[in-house]
This record gives C-alpha cells, sequence and structure tokens, in this order.
C-alpha cells in the first residue's frame, strides 16, 4: 500500500493526518505500506510522532521520495536507522552525452563540462553506489588518485553517481586521437598500475579476487576435458592470498587525464589479490574480448584493434621491466588462462550457446584455453626470473633480460660487463651439456639484495646432476701444447664473480653467482 504525505505536516494538522492514515490501514496491517514523501515540504516533532505511532502498527513500513530537508530531520532524529529510508534524487538525462567510460556494472557520461555521472546497470542500484563510494574513500585514503561522488541521481529506471572532473579526459580517447602520445599513455598508465598493486590493503576492507576467479574455474570445469578442468581448479588454487589492491577492470576508459593529474574511476571492482588477476582483465579489455571480432575493441574504447595490441604488449614490457618476448609471452599466457576462464563463463551465462556468433566466440576461446592449459602448470610469475629454452639461441634474450635487470640497478659498466661474460658461459654451457643428447628449459633468476650492493644471479635446469664448481681449475701457465681445450668458461666465470655456489635440489642444477656492485 502507498500513501502520499503532502506539504507540511504539523502540531496543527498531525492529528488530522494521523487519522487519514489510520481510516485506510483499517482493513489490515500485514502488508507492507510505503509513505510516498515527494510531495512533503515540511514536518515537526509533531508529524515524526505520527510517522512513529504507524510504525508500531505497521511492521513493514518505509519512505521513500525524501527531499533532502525532510530527510536530514529523519536522519537526525534517527528514523533512518529505524525502516528504509529513501532520498528522493534529482533527475538527469544522459541523452545524447559522450560516453567516456563502460564496464561490468555500468556506464559513465559526461553531462557537463564539470561533471560526470556513473550509470548502473542495475536498476536497484543504491546499495552498489554506496559500495563504490565507500571503497573510493578507501583508495582515496590509501594513495590512489581518483574522484570521489558527490551526488546520487536518477537516471532513467537506473541511478548515477555524479563525480566532478572538470578537462578530463581519458586515455582511451587520447590514444585515439593523439596516437604519437601512445609511449606517453604506456608510461602514466604502468605507473599508476604499480601504485595500486603496490598499495597494502587493510584486511577486510575489499573483496579477495582469488575467491571470485575460483568461482569462474569451478563453473568451467563442465566445459572442458576433466583433466584439465581439476587442472585449471588447482592452478589458481595455488595462487596464494594477496592483501595488494587491483583495480579489477583496469582499461584506458577508467584512467583520465585532468589538469596534468592521472586519476584513475570506476571503482566498485576494487578487490585485493595477485597482480596475475589484473592482467587477466587488461588482456580481455585490449585483445581477448576482440579476439574473434577486431572491431569490438573500436565500439568499446574508440581505437582500433592495432592500437589496442600496440598498447598492451608495450603496456605488460614495461609492467614487467624487460623487452624479452620470451618473458613477455610467459606472463602473457598465465593472464590469458584466466581471460578465457572469464570471458567464456560470462558469454554462456548471457546464452552464448544458443546464437551462431556466440558458439563461434567460445569455441574460439575455449581451444585457446585448452592449448595453454596443456603447456602452463603455474600462474605464478616472478618479474626478475626467465624460463625459456635451453638453447644457444637464446643466448641473447637472457643476456637482455639481466642487463635490464643491472641497468635498473645503476649497476656500473665495468660490473655489468663482468657478469655479461659469466652469464655466457654458464648459460651456453647448460645449453650444451645439461640435456644431452635432448632438450630442456633453464630459469635465470636475477636478485639483489636489500640495500642494493650486491646481486644474485640464479641458474636453475633439471638436466644431468653436475657440480661445475667441483671441476679443477685448468693451468692457466702451462704452455699451449699441454694445455686441455675446455675449462675456461667455469674458471673465468668463478673469477669474475665475488662468490659461486652450487647445490642439486628437487632433481633440479642450482648454481647461484653474486657480485658486488
Amino acid at each position: 500500500m502507498t500513501i502520499e504525505l503532502n506539504g507540511r505536516i504539523d502540531s496543527g494538522n498531525a492529528s488530522q493526518i494521523e487519522q487519514e492514515i489510520l481510516d485506510k490501514l483499517s482493513g489490515g496491517t500485514d502488508e507492507a505500506v510505503e509513505l510516498n514523501a515527494e510531495a512533503l515540504e515540511y514536518i515537526s516533532s509533531a508529524g515524526l510522532r505520527v510517522i512513529l505511532r504507524i510504525k508500531k502498527a505497521v511492521s513493514d513500513l518505509r519512505i521513500t521520495n525524501v527531499g533532502s530537508e525532510v530527510y536530514e530531520i529523519l536522519e537526525m532524529t534517527g528514523f533512518t536507522e529505524m525502516m528504509p529510508v529513501e532520498k528522493a534524487y534529482r533527475v538527469v538525462s544522459v541523452e545524447g552525452c559522450e560516453e567516456i567510460g563502460r564496464g561490468a556494472n555500468g556506464a559513465i557520461y559526461r553531462i557537463d563540462k564539470d561533471n560526470v555521472v556513473k550509470v548502473y546497470l542495475n536498476a536497484d542500484a543504491l546499495e552498489d553506489i554506496q559500495h563504490e563510494r565507500e571503497v573510493a574513500k578507501l583508495a582515496l585514503v590509501l594513495g590512489i588518485p581518483t574522484a570521489i561522488s558527490y551526488d546520487v541521481v536518477k537516471v532513467g529506471e537506473s541511478y548515477g553517481s555524479v563525480f566532478e572532473l572538470l578537462n578530463a579526459t581519458s586515455f582511451s580517447k587520447i590514444l585515439a586521437t593523439e596516437p604519437e602520445k601512445m609511449d606517453w599513455c604506456v608510461k602514466e598508465y604502468v605507473a599508476l598500475l604499480k601504485t595500486i598493486h603496490g598499495t597494502q590493503v587493510p584486511d577486510g576492507k575489499l573483496p579477495d579476487m582469488r575467491e571470485t576467479v575460483l568461482s569462474w574455474a569451478g563453473f568451467m570445469r563442465e566445459y572442458l576435458p576433466e583433466k584439465l578442468g581439476e587442472k585449471l581448479v588447482s592452478m589458481v588454487e595455488a595462487v596464494p592470498h594477496d592483501d595488494h589492491m587491483i583495480h579489477g577492470d583496469y582499461h584506458t576508459k577508467n584512467v583520465m587525464l585532468q589538469n596534468d593529474e592521472v586519476l584513475l574511476i570506476d571503482m566498485d571492482t576494487l578487490a585485493v589479490g595477485h597482480p596475475i588477476f589484473e592482467l587477466a582483465s587488461m588482456f580481455n579489455s585490449f585483445i581477448g574480448y576482440s579476439e574473434h571480432d577486431h572491431e569490438t575493441i573500436k565500439r568499446f574504447q574508440g581505437f582500433d584493434w592495432e592500437t589496442g595490441s600496440a598498447f598492451w604488449h608495450k603496456s605488460l614490457a614495461a609492467y614487467l621491466g624487460t623487452n624479452c618476448e620470451t618473458k613477455i609471452r610467459e606472463v602473457e599466457d598465465k593472464a590469458r588462462i584466466i581471460g578465457y576462464t572469464r570471458m567464456i563463463r560470462r558469454s554462456i551465462r548471457r546464452k552464448g550457446l544458443e546464437t551462431e556468433e556466440g558458439r563461434s566466440e567460445i569455441e574460439l576461446w575455449k581451444s585457446e584455453l585448452i592449448e595453454l592449459l596443456e603447456k602452463t602448470d603455474s600462474l605464478l610469475f616472478d618479474p626478475d626470473e626467465l624460463d625459456l629454452e635451453a638453447e644457444t639461441e637464446n643466448l641473447a634474450e637472457v643476456q637482455a633480460f639481466v642487463d635490464e635487470r643491472l641497468e635498473r640497478a645503476d649497476c656500473p659498466l665495468k660490473t655489468q660487463m663482468q657478469l655479461g661474460v659469466a652469464v655466457e658461459e654458464i648459460f651456453v654451457n647448460i645449453a650444451s651439456y645439461a640435456y644431452e643428447p635432448g632438450k630442456g628449459r633453464a630459469k635465470i633468476r636475477v636478485a639483489f639484495s636489500e640495500d642494493q650492493d650486491e646481486v644474485s644471479i640464479t641458474f636453475i635446469d633439471s638436466g644431468i646432476p653436475y657440480d661445475p664448481l667441483a671441476r679443477e681449475d685448468p693451468n692457466v701457465r702451462a704452455p699451449a701444447e699441454e694445455r686441455e681445450i675446455g675449462g675456461l668458461g667455469i674458471f673465468m666465470t668463478r673469477k669474475l664473480v665475488d662468490d659461486a655456489s652450487y647445490e642439486y635440489k628437487d632433481g633440479q642444477n642450482i648454481l647461484t653467482l653474486k657480485k658486488n656492485l
């Protein structure tokens, strides 16, 4: 039952209005009752006593469309704690407005030169809006540059959250209209991403993305070969809890440039978790959703497939701090596993299997996912570890990978050259002999001491057990006719580093070189 409240309710008319309401309720009070306060201009304590007596008679009572002045009175006197009280929201139209962002839960429109509104897809979005406002405030307190909503409005059949974004332009628009600024966009985009991922969140303040991804993986069991379905779930379970922030929908429409300041928007997807979950979402935004139809990214981001592909690759390389294609591809493949899992589930839940287009998309993503699951054993990655085939043709990639990290640490050129020689000798030795006559893989890990005054370079292979440090040094003073061929590589390596150690553990040769910087 809906009862209209009009004009003023004060000591002069409170008794009359109460009697009118009671007459309407005379048929019984078991049903829910809504007091529509859209036309209510004023209420005094006498009017509040009327509402309180009605509440005692009606268990399911709510007040809707309350103006700001009346709402303030109800909030001040605790009525908003006793029953649902919904504010009246000003109405905003987005017809003809520029869409500057779109995510899973809503779209963002510029309504004038100073303000934007995020319109939620869910018609009953007030709880979602409140959640986003709270997490945006949390992010701002933790040091993430973002805009805070200052108003809630009614937009069509749904609700919107209004933000002040004066002279703000999305990175998508910059990439679409000023392609020469791509490298600048990559730099700023990755810098903000690292700030987000470097932000530790107090326990319980944000949802754990790992739990969400586990539900996606569980859903996929029905659509994958049994062993691969179990493997997918196991790999997600093996990702440890991480209390650092991730955005969850980090693409270029959600990164804005406002008066030379880079801001993050669309904060309702904030969570905590391992960076691989974020990279999966990024892959989907720039590649995954447009892989079947390259025009999709144009409709979504405003730029073409080639721009999206280039931006994704450059951003991933910058995030990992390497131009090593093997390393970039290794991490990309891990992100793709989660990305395809999410897209397949989303499409199936949206009746994708019932259309030819949907089935074609799902088949493409599923075939890619199966291929990746067959060759990948972990979703984890270390940006300072390279995993590749132990072949001499890959020496250049190994050297470039190590050099990039030494340069970032301002390693002296002489030291860098000495380590370059040592790295070549060890990797070529692994490539030539570790798996003879077959082939295998090698890992190269670079780590620095806490005060950056020592670097460790570790080589790991699963080949024939062999301790190169156990070999006797060659007699470098012997004449040529008495010298043995070989053995100089390990000798030089030991002379060029400050410490070298070897162990055979869990079926792996592990050789570590250390050098003071």
